[in-house]
C-alpha cells in the first residue's frame, strides 16, 4: 500500500480503547467590565496571543487550546529487526479561557455563563482532536517492524515521517473547524452575537 493510501487507511480507522488518557486542565484570564460590550473589548486586549498579524501585531484570540506530548516509547531489537513493543503517551491539554475579574450584575452573569459554556465546548472539540490524533499515533506505532534494522534506525524514520504527515492533518482539521465556527452562520459568530446583543 502507498505511503498516502495507507496514511488515509489509518486516518478513517478508529483505534481500540487506549489504555492512557490525557490530563485536562484550564487556565483563565482576566477580563474586566460592566457590560458585554465592555467584557469582550477586555478580552481583545487580554487574549491569549497566537502569533501575529500581516502587520507584524500580535494576533490574541478569545480562547486557545494547547497541548504538550511525550512519550515513553520501547524500542526492542529482535534479531536483524527492530520493534516497537508499546508506546505510551503523557497529554496534557490546556484550554485557556476568559474569566470576569469582579462580580457581574445577575442579568449579565448568566449571559456570560451561556457564552463562557459555548467557549470551553469550542475549545473541547479542539481537544478531542488532539485526543484522536495521538490515539492514532499509539495504534501504528505498537508493534511497529522494520527489518534489517538492528539500531531502529528505520523504525524511528517511518515513525517520525508518519507523525509529521498526522501533525500537519491535525493543524489543518482545526483551521478547518475554526474556519466554520467563525464563518458565516458559524457557531462562534452566533455565540459572540448573543453575549452582545443579550439575546
Amino acid at each position: 500500500m502507498k505511503p498516502a493510501l495507507l496514511l488515509a487507511a489509518l486516518l478513517l480507522s478508529t483505534p481500540a480503547l487506549a489504555d492512557w488518557k490525557p490530563i485536562e486542565k484550564v487556565e483563565t484570564y482576566a477580563v474586566s467590565g460592566e457590560s458585554a460590550e465592555q467584557l469582550y473589548l477586555s478580552i481583545g486586549e487580554k487574549g491569549p496571543v497566537v502569533g501575529t498579524d500581516s502587520a507584524g501585531n500580535a494576533r490574541r484570540v478569545i480562547a486557545h487550546t494547547f497541548f504538550k506530548l511525550t512519550w515513553q516509547r520501547d524500542y526492542q531489537p529482535q534479531g536483524d529487526a527492530c520493534v516497537l513493543k508499546t508506546a505510551r503517551p503523557k497529554l496534557t491539554i490546556t484550554y485557556t479561557l476568559p474569566k470576569p475579574a469582579g462580580k457581574l450584575a445577575p442579568a449579565l452573569q448568566a449571559r456570560w455563563d451561556t457564552f463562557a459554556a459555548g467557549l470551553i465546548a469550542h475549545e473541547k472539540v479542539h481537544g478531542a482532536g488532539i485526543v484522536d490524533m495521538v490515539d492514532k499515533i499509539v495504534a501504528f506505532s505498537t508493534g511497529l517492524t522494520a527489518q534489517n534494522d538492528p539500531g531502529c534506525k528505520k523504525v524511528r524514520a517511518e515513525l517520525t515521517s508518519y507523525l509529521d504527515q498526522l501533525s500537519k492533518a491535525q493543524h489543518q482539521g482545526s483551521r478547518d473547524f475554526d474556519k466554520i465556527e467563525f464563518g458565516r452562520d458559524g457557531n462562534m459568530l452566533k455565540l459572540i452575537a448573543a453575549f452582545l446583543g443579550g439575546g
